[in-house]
Order: structure tokens, then sequence, then C-alpha cells
């Protein structure tokens, strides 16, 4: 089966610039033309694109999805780098939610000490400015 450039987008739920810019920093290959030098793309062009937008999706960087497609193009490698570069990016989303839940202890803190009043006494102004 092949696709054009929309229909490859509109398979993955990728825009049409977003599989240009994909090709344009090798993360796709460049297709073929067709006659009317239209991009026709395969199965293979599908099931690459699908691997980058769910990888895109857990949150991998673009360095990291390009280190992943690299490992996986030889089948016969071992895990290990795809693991290092899973466990990686677990360690980064980690420390995310910590900050996260930091934040949230500094929001909820900083809503809790404002008791209401004009915003003249207001905690939260208070707080937020420098």
């Amino acid at each position: 089966m092949s696709y054009t450039i929309g229909a490859l987008g509109k398979a993955t739920d990728t825009t049409v610039e977003t599989v240009r810019y994909y090709e344009r920093i090798g993360l796709l290959p460049r297709p073929p033309r067709s006659a009317g030098n239209y991009r026709i793309y395969g199965t293979g062009a599908l099931g690459r694109l699908s691997f980058i937008r769910r990888a895109r999706a857990l949150g991998f960087s673009l360095d990291q999805v390009r280190a992943l497609l690299g490992l996986a193009d030889d089948r016969r490698n071992d895990c290990a780098g795809i693991d290092r570069i899973a466990d990686e990016h677990l360690r980064e989303v980690e420390r995310k939610i910590a900050d996260l839940i930091a934040l949230r202890r500094e929001l909820k803190a900083v809503i809790e000490s404002c008791g209401g009043g004009t915003v003249a006494d207001c905690r939260i102004i208070e707080a937020l400015a420098p």
C-alpha cells in the first residue's frame, strides 16, 4: 500500500509540515516521488512515523527517538542500548514529577496563606512579586 503525504499524516495523526520536518532532520527517509513529483510513502514509513509519534507522546526527545530508531533498525542488536535510553528518560520523568509535586506543595501553601480581603493585602500577589 502507498500513501501520499496527506494520507500518511492522516493515518498517523501528524501534520504534513511535521512529516516534512521529520524528513528534513532525518528521522524519516525521503520517499520516492511519483511522476507528478508527489511523495509516495510505503507501509515502512507508516510504521516508522507511528513509532516516532508514540515515542514523542511518551516524552522522548528527538535525539532519543533518533537513537531508538538507530538501534531498532538493526534487529540483531541487543536491548541494552534501548534499555539505557528508556531508563534515562524514566529518570527525567521522575525528576519532573518530583519538581511538580514540590510546585504543588508551594502553590497550596501560597493559596492557603490568602485570607481574602483586598488585592492590596493578597498573599498570593505578595508571594509572586519580586
